[in-house]
């Protein structure tokens, strides 16, 4: 099974770069998708049909803004959008579709440009490791998709130590993303088969950063423990070129 995440940054805008011409030759199983920035009525599903893929989508109340997705070609048995927290699920964060034998849930952790965001974004991540760590109790084989807004590491950040004090980079932020792994019982899957500088998933605009790899890795596929020997592959697709961000590949034996 092909799994990849993708923060679009827009599906709308993704959609006129060919995003179905690079799906369709990528033909994952599963796609989680990040801000898509529209409601349900402003997305192209029936093209997404066409290619064989059924979707569902959870949008924020604000218009273009935030939103998560998931699309499959297997038909899952249930799809819960949202977490069960108002101000989450406003924001379209977390979106979860439920297969036999295991569940993708494809997230989007808030960024923080200030000290109020950075509140809100640290609730979330505490109260989504909760969810996670209950969750699992019901649905112990879980793929955990998406843009967590976090390096993990400092292998994982161009500069590490210039952009300590960068939301993204926190200590607290870094220490919450090792407790996730840990506490969840999780697998950063990039990370299970490349230990190698230079790999990121995100890169600024500005200064022509992805050309200079001067990158982020904040978009991660995580999985359960227990799907430790089913893991096959995991790569970051940086051709893909549709967003700030690139793709991220996990391939299963499920």
């Amino acid at each position: 099974m092909r799994l990849i995440t993708y923060n679009v940054n827009g599906i709308r805008a993704a959609f006129t770069k060919d995003f179905l011409g690079w799906l369709k030759n990528a033909d994952p199983d599963i796609i989680c998708i990040q801000e898509s920035k529209a409601g349900n009525d402003q997305i192209d599903i029936e093209s997404l049909e066409k290619l064989g893929y059924h979707s569902y989508w959870h949008s924020a109340i604000r218009k273009g803004y935030s939103g998560v997705g998931i699309a499959s070609k297997i038909k899952p048995n249930h799809v819960e959008h949202g977490c069960g927290i108002e101000s989450y699920d406003n924001e379209g964060r977390i979106i979860r579709a439920d297969f036999d034998g295991f569940s993708a849930i494809s997230v989007y952790v808030p960024s923080a440009s200030n000290i109020e965001r950075l509140d809100f974004k640290m609730q979330f991540c505490h109260d989504f490791l909760a969810y996670i760590k209950n969750l699992k109790k019901e649905i112990p084989n879980l793929i955990i998709s998406g843009d967590f807004n976090i390096c993990h590491e400092a292998i994982d950040i161009h500069n590490p130590v210039g952009l300590k004090n960068v939301s993204g980079f926190l200590p607290m932020e870094r220490e919450w993303m090792t407790d996730f792994i840990n506490e969840c019982e999780l697998i950063d899957s990039f990370r299970f088969f490349n230990n190698e500088p230079d790999n990121y998933t995100w890169w600024s605009y500005r200064q022509n950063s992805r050309e200079r790899n001067k990158g982020w890795r904040l978009d991660y596929n995580f999985t359960s423990y227990s799907l430790k020997d089913k893991l096959t592959r995991a790569v970051i697709l940086k051709e893909a070129v549709h967003s700030d961000h690139c793709p991220a590949l996990l391939e299963l034996d499920i």
